[in-house]
């Protein structure tokens, strides 16, 4: 089965004066195409950390990743923000909108960076927007916006250009039980009908009941694998 991301003894560590700190510890994983996996477990426990490692956003300290068969942890900087900005969706906690544009604009931006047409981007970013209930809201800047609002932006924002892969971390944090089980379901039809592979962190027991794969971490170690498909 094709994979989507592979991790190989990858370990992380943190220096705080002259303390190591270790967050990750000779992670073994591979992902395949189309897998929709919860990262799980306490704080601390290394789920946010692997999560941006397999992004991308911070390096290892050891190990090898690979994402659509590409070595992530040894890209230069140009390569690897070409990759993120073509074959990875981000969901993160605080949101990480930009203050001075609008909803609609926040969900245009990467398609604006990767070369998209003017008129090409605002229809999509309209037609997602509805997806995620909130077409109304187009023209608000997200200060305007409520937190569960602005969680919706950015979970558009994610998926509108159908990346490979896409990273969330705490995607139903400051939803309703109603919104985030609507939510689940848009990210699960994605995953299924347009191909997009999803890897979430979460506390929410919700995130856990939708994914198809239940990994759980403990002091930077994967302790428990399930697949319930």
């Amino acid at each position: 089965m094709e994979t989507t991301v592979v991790c190989r003894g990858v370990s992380k560590i943190y220096r705080q004066d002259t303390v190591a700190v270790p967050a990750l510890t000779d992670i073994d994983l591979e992902i395949p195409k189309l897998d929709f996996v919860c990262l799980s477990g306490p704080s601390g426990s290394g789920k946010s950390t692997l999560l941006n490692l397999i992004g991308g956003l911070d390096a290892p300290t050891a190990g090898e990743i690979e994402v659509d068969g590409q070595r992530v942890d040894k890209m230069e900087k140009g390569a690897l923000a070409d990759l993120r900005l073509r074959k990875i969706g981000f969901v993160f906690q605080a949101y990480n909108l930009i203050p001075v544009l609008t909803a609609r604009e926040n969900v245009e931006f990467v398609m604006q960076l990767q070369g998209v047409g003017a008129e090409e981007r605002t229809r999509k970013a309209r037609k997602i927007l509805k997806e995620v209930g909130i077409e109304e809201l187009e023209n608000r800047r997200p200060g305007e916006l409520s937190g569960g609002q602005q969680q919706r932006v950015a979970v558009a924002r994610a998926i509108v250009s159908e990346p490979s892969l896409v990273l969330a971390d705490e995607p139903t944090a400051n939803l309703d039980s109603k919104t985030a089980e609507n939510l689940m379901q848009l990210l699960r039809h994605m995953n299924r009908e347009h191909g997009v592979t999803f890897v979430f962190s979460t506390h929410d027991k919700l995130v856990m009941e939708f994914s198809r794969r239940l990994i759980t971490l403990r002091d930077g170690r994967i302790v428990d694998d399930v697949r319930r498909d």
